[in-house]
């Protein structure tokens, strides 16, 4: 079989085959260098026991804006550590998590997400360092059957 040729913007595509943010309800609204918003509509799939969106799913959300913030330079980046604060519960509506880059470097890309809700109130902060890798993302679609 062929390889795959590239999309024309390689990044967003990458995020826009994520199956499991697919899964989850996820969508990438912006994505730029250094920076990228997802969005996610809450529904009752993604409530616990107290009626109140589960945690791993805000980490989820925050740690997708993460990734693609730090592989919008175009090389491949993988987290290294990540955490989170939970600020607020919300019971419903939507929520944004915005990534911004705080520091890039060869081999290391350290990032900031802010989770808010359809308020716009902050919901959560995560930070997210990552191993940035020398392949690149185009290249990485050449490779796959």
């Amino acid at each position: 079989m062929a390889p795959v040729n590239p999309p024309l913007d390689p990044v967003r595509q990458f995020f826009d085959d994520d199956q499991f943010a697919r899964h989850c309800g996820i969508r990438l609204e912006s994505v730029g260098e250094g920076r990228a918003v997802a969005g996610l509509t809450l529904g009752p799939q993604h409530l616990n026991g107290f009626r109140i969106p589960q945690g791993g799913v805000v980490f989820t959300l925050a740690d997708f804006a993460f990734a693609a913030a730090v592989n919008s330079h175009g090389r491949i980046a993988v987290a290294s550590t990540a955490t989170i604060s939970f600020l607020k519960a919300v019971t419903g509506g939507s929520l944004r998590a915005e990534a911004r880059e705080v520091a890039c470097s060869h081999r290391l890309g350290t990032y900031q997400v802010e989770v808010r809700d359809g308020l716009g109130e902050l919901v959560a902060l995560f930070t997210g360092t990552a191993y940035r890798k020398s392949e690149r993302i185009e290249d990485w679609y050449r490779q796959q059957p």
